[in-house]
């Protein structure tokens, strides 16, 4: 039923915007709950990514007295890739094309971000 639910979300939010490629919700110790992914990215590989991601921003965050992480950006030549915390146990990842217009995705990714926080 949550796993729906957390689906449910995620298909909303990569309908929100066509710049959205991908999506996943992963638990802070990188086990994915639910993702909307295309069949060439692994499931498990983009949950330990992410969750490695996640602990290495917030160390730096930390360290570097930037106060609490929100998000860690990525872009690479094919696109972004944006995780943002949702609630104390869950990460949402998302996958951007490279013309993505970012302000709208941060918004759209914050009030996902919101919604799975609620379910977990």
């Amino acid at each position: 039923m949550r796993a729906q639910m957390l689906t449910s979300i995620l298909s909303e939010l990569n309908g929100s915007s066509a710049d959205i490629e991908a999506s996943a919700v992963i638990s802070t110790d990188g086990l994915t709950m639910a993702s909307l992914l295309p069949a060439s990215l692994d499931e498990d590989r983009v949950g330990a990514m992410s969750a490695a991601m996640l602990s290495l921003g917030d160390r730096t965050a930390s360290e570097l007295a930037r106060g609490e992480l929100e998000q860690v950006l990525i872009k690479g030549g094919k696109g972004y890739v944006l995780m943002t915390y949702a609630g104390r146990e869950g990460v949402l990842t998302v996958l951007a094309k490279p013309n993505a217009k970012l302000g709208l995705i941060f918004l759209d990714v914050k009030r996902a971000a919101g919604s799975i926080s609620s379910l977990l």
